[in-house]
């Protein structure tokens, strides 16, 4: 059921991002958004299309295509008493204003002894499928998650998108959000919280017996699809969606291999240094008598993204290559 009793009707993971925003302005003063087109343009990929006409343009504030000033400003806000959500394009672009991000959101608290908490919110998209070649193309959330003193999140789900935001702003850290460019167009009727929603767990999304697939953002429709079609030949898949990246759910990890005793990992990251290679030495590290095969993991291929359609399908994890991998874990 919606508000005001109601039943919900479909929307998109694109809508549910834009009232999450809409919710967090009307309902907090010292929130604003800020970044590049996200007044009169309403957003690169339109999320923040209306919020202009809205809340004004002291809420809703064009920056100059500078994220490393963009962000600067966003972190000064912050540490002011503001609640900035800053928005940057892709997350090729974030890398303009990693010395931001790195040396200033993600250190003053610790360097000024808890005094200056960084309540800062990052939106970003990230992710290939789109023909956008490799300046807008890859998968870069795993090197943030990296990072002491900041909170990733990277919502799957119509839910998530809605909801994961109020808490990232009541976040005394920085929070940054990856939003895969692939979902803003993923339709549905999305399912009231039954509670607030949980930054700090990953989320059961199918239940299984006999493998887990442990995965995250824009890899979620596929995962899915995959365990669904793993069916028609007797594999029951549990897939794990992990939700927040920055700091990973071990518990929900551990418990996932404890049920089904074998694992792949799927990310749409590079293999080498991801989270992929994170979460299966965790798996190693914590649960390696669990185990009945060697962890499998499906990443992109080690090369820039390609913009023709065919090399760029055929450099992206796909359902294919995770039906194959479970084959190799369970056969």
């Amino acid at each position: 059921m919606g508000a005001g009793g109601t039943e919900a009707s479909e929307t998109t993971y694109r809508e549910e991002m834009r009232e999450a925003l809409r919710e967090a302005l009307a309902s907090d003063d010292r929130v604003f958004l800020m970044g590049e087109d996200v007044g009169r343009y309403g957003g690169c990929f339109g999320v923040s299309l209306g919020l202009l006409e809205e809340f004004g343009p002291e809420r809703v504030r064009d920056t100059p295509l500078s994220e490393s000033a963009f962000v600067g400003a966003g972190i000064g806000a912050a540490v002011s008493g503001m609640r900035p959500i800053v928005e940057i394009m892709t997350v090729n672009f974030s890398l303009l204003a990693l010395d931001q991000i790195l040396n200033n959101a993600a250190t003053l608290l610790h360097m000024s002894g808890g005094q200056l908490p960084v309540p800062l919110v990052i939106r970003m998209t990230t992710g290939a499928g789109r023909q956008l070649a490799a300046q807008h193309s890859h998968s870069l959330e795993g090197w943030y998650a990296h990072i002491p003193g900041i909170r990733v999140l990277a919502p799957a789900t119509l839910e998530d998108a809605r909801h994961m935001l109020a808490p990232a702003l009541a976040d005394p850290d920085p929070v940054l959000i990856f939003e895969h460019g692939s979902l803003y167009n993923a339709s549905g009727v999305p399912a009231p919280p039954t509670t607030a929603v949980d930054l700090d767990h990953a989320a059961v999304r199918r239940s299984g017996t006999d493998v887990s697939l442990i995965t995250y953002g824009g890899s979620l429709p596929k995962v899915l699809a995959a365990a669904d079609e793993l069916t028609t030949g007797g594999i029951d898949a549990e897939v794990i969606d992990l939700r927040t990246l920055r700091p990973l759910d071990d518990a929900a990890i551990g418990a996932t291999v404890a049920r089904t005793h074998r694992a792949v990992v799927i990310d749409e990251a590079w293999r080498t240094g991801s989270l992929a290679a994170e979460v299966s030495a965790r798996i190693a590290e914590r649960s390696f008598y669990e185990l009945d095969a060697p962890v499998e993991r499906v990443c992109s291929a080690e090369v820039p993204i390609p913009y023709a359609r065919r090399l760029e399908e055929a450099a992206l994890p796909q359902t294919a290559d995770v039906i194959a991998a479970v084959h190799r874990a369970v056969d």
